[in-house]
């Protein structure tokens, strides 16, 4: 493992917890020689995780399309920044760039990236590792309402067990560099039983 993406809000949140979580990553990210590829903003916890790394001496690689760059959002201060043309062009040059994934506390984009890259492990398009930093217990919700969603039989076990997840950037990191991806199979239709 060479480069994780982190996915995380364009807002600080309402906790300076988040931010502190922010530094704590991107100290982890850089003691382990990781770099750090991201969505290439200066503003809320990814202006915060960039910041650190490179602060630190790590490398920072930023994916943003031009139109947030039009709006004065990108970080002109990256080790990389890649200025593409649209939001499906960022995710998946973001998952080309990297080799595992963690979401941090955001909003729907921070969600809508997880989801992408969680249903392409899913469905066998790719074997990395996906993890949560799951700060003071942001994604307790999620992680119940994913638990739903097996029991209600939308979501086999062993692709609830894609999703890694601690409340400490450490251990999250050593969940990833040990995870296995699960083969992939074909969902059985009922009129098949």
């Amino acid at each position: 493992m060479k480069s994780v993406c982190v996915y995380c809000g364009a807002s600080p949140g309402m906790t300076p917890d988040y931010a502190s979580a922010a530094r704590q990553l991107a100290a982890t990210l850089v003691k382990h020689e990781l770099r750090l590829v991201y969505g290439g903003g200066n503003v809320g916890l990814m202006g915060v995780i960039a910041d650190e790394v490179l602060r630190l001496g790590g490398q920072a690689i930023g994916v943003i399309p031009q139109a947030l760059m039009d709006k004065e959002v990108g970080h002109t201060g990256l080790t990389e920044l890649h200025i593409v043309h649209n939001m499906h062009e960022r995710k998946a040059l973001m998952a080309q760039l990297s080799d595992a994934f963690i979401a941090m506390p955001g909003g729907i984009g921070t969600l809508e990236e997880l989801f992408e890259v969680m249903t392409w492990a899913q469905l066998g398009f790719h074997e990395k590792p996906i993890g949560l930093l799951n700060t003071h217990g942001f994604y307790n919700g999620l992680l119940q309402f994913l638990q739903h969603t097996g029991e209600q039989g939308f979501l086999r076990a062993s692709h609830l067990d894609i999703l890694l997840h601690d409340d400490q950037a450490e251990s999250l990191l050593q969940k990833l560099r040990t995870y296995k991806a699960p083969p992939t199979t074909k969902w059985v239709h009922s009129s098949d039983l």
